[in-house]
């Protein structure tokens, strides 16, 4: 392989988000915007802009990392020298390495989130169409995305509850196993409920039912999840009808009291509540715990879990760890292959030059031959070629040893086997 891979890039722990900001390439990736040319010293180009890092990946020759700097200042209306400060680079398999990590989500704020391969694929796909991959960044590509399902199945990285929201529903399904019989009520319509209310519909929730103080903003919360909205209120009357309560409230008192539960579960039938109280000040008083069939969580208790959570994942990304460093040692046989391939070619044609000469010759001496013998013969030459070319083959394919060997295997072939010569010297005389 005659070209280099590299990753250049910056994220959430280069850059603050005023700078993220300053050179995202959010609307530089389609055909028509494309920020990175190939051309010059870039053959193939991919680009990943996202709110925690932008990211360009190239192959090509020269001043490869240079052409992605100076591409990118300029999408951007800036100089390179004002973007060099805040990036990384990364070169041929710690590029491949440092992608790979990315796509399994070990490089991410929240390690093992799983909306970071969306956009990668999102990104490849963009690169595609723009008509800047090519052999090289498909394969990895590809590879990537690979490497991330098999992190994701041999390990639990992202099996855990990290945020808060996320914890509350993770608690309410174990409670309660299958969702889609059950409803939830939102009270509050923050930036809180709202990932309440997505990480509920990806459960399988039958159906949202959202109460604010602001009945317009609960509305429009509960229109965007195809809920319901009730007015603040009629709290109280709503409650019998739902299953999981999560309250984030800026209300300076509890807004649910142990008193109105009481008659709730009387006419519930005794039928099992689960509340979820993340406000700070509480929300729920706290002696509605003391109520039979009731489970209360309060943010401390969630936070807990999620600490629990983020220590099982950290545990867990040691394994995923070796997972990618395995896939980059394949990939580096794989870029080895590549550039041994020319050398192989012209291993195979002196080969069959050599055996074609002394078929011919042989052919001769034999004189007229049925068409069974002749094809015998020429069977057994072309045999003996493959059988000959196999360890020489092998070895310039360098299985288990590093990309960096390549060039000194490859050299060591192309003088043993003489094949830098016009003229091939490997048949005898008569």
């Amino acid at each position: 392989m005659d070209c280099d891979i590299f990753l250049v890039g910056l994220n959430h722990r280069t850059a603050g988000v005023d700078v993220r900001e300053r050179f995202a390439l959010v609307n530089h990736c389609d055909e028509e915007h494309w920020a990175l040319p190939c051309a010059g010293a870039v053959s193939e180009a991919m680009i990943l802009s996202t709110c925690n890092r932008v990211e360009l990946l190239a192959a090509g020759t020269g001043d490869v990392s240079g052409q992605v700097l100076e591409c990118w200042a300029r999408a951007r209306g800036a100089k390179a020298d004002e973007l060099r400060p805040y990036v990384y680079i990364h070169q041929n398999l710690e590029a491949v390495r440092h992608l790979f990590s990315v796509a399994s989500s070990l490089d991410s704020m929240v390690l093992g989130e799983p909306q970071i391969l969306g956009q990668l694929k999102n990104a490849y796909r963009k690169a595609v169409d723009s008509h800047a991959t090519g052999v090289i960044l498909n394969r990895l590509l590809h590879k990537a995305f690979s490497v991330a399902k098999r992190v994701r199945t041999e390990t639990a990285v992202a099996s855990s509850a990290v945020s808060i929201s996320y914890a509350a529903v993770e608690l309410a399904k174990r409670i309660f196993g299958d969702m889609h019989s059950h409803k939830a009520l939102l009270v509050g319509a923050g930036e809180m409920a709202e990932l309440a209310a997505t990480h509920l519909l990806q459960a399988g929730i039958d159906e949202i039912l959202v109460a604010n103080r602001t009945f317009a903003r609960g509305q429009e919360l509960a229109e965007q999840f195809h809920g319901r909205a009730i007015p603040f209120e009629q709290l109280a009357g709503h409650l019998t009808e739902v299953d999981i309560i999560i309250t984030s409230t800026g209300s300076p008192e509890p807004v649910i009291r142990a008193r109105d539960i009481r008659a709730v579960l009387k006419a519930r039938k005794n039928r099992p509540m689960f509340f979820i109280d993340i406000a700070v000040p509480r929300d729920i008083d706290p002696d509605v715990n003391g109520l039979d069939n009731v489970y209360l969580y309060d943010i401390d208790d969630l936070k807990e879990v999620v600490e629990e959570n983020l220590a099982n994942r950290r545990d867990e990304a040691a394994k995923a760890t070796e997972i990618v460093n395995e896939e980059v040692e394949f990939f580096a046989h794989w870029l080895s292959s590549l550039d041994a391939q020319p050398t192989i070619v012209d291993l195979i044609q002196r080969g069959e030059r050599a055996a074609q000469e002394e078929l011919t010759r042989t052919l001769k001496r034999l004189g007229p031959l049925d068409d069974a013998s002749r094809e015998a013969l020429e069977t057994m030459a072309n045999a003996l070629v493959r059988k000959l070319n196999h360890d020489p083959i092998m070895f310039l394919k360098g299985d288990g040893m590093a990309r960096e060997g390549a060039a000194s295997r490859i050299s060591t072939v192309r003088r043993i086997f003489n094949l830098d010569k016009n003229v091939c010297t490997c048949s005898g005389k008569n």
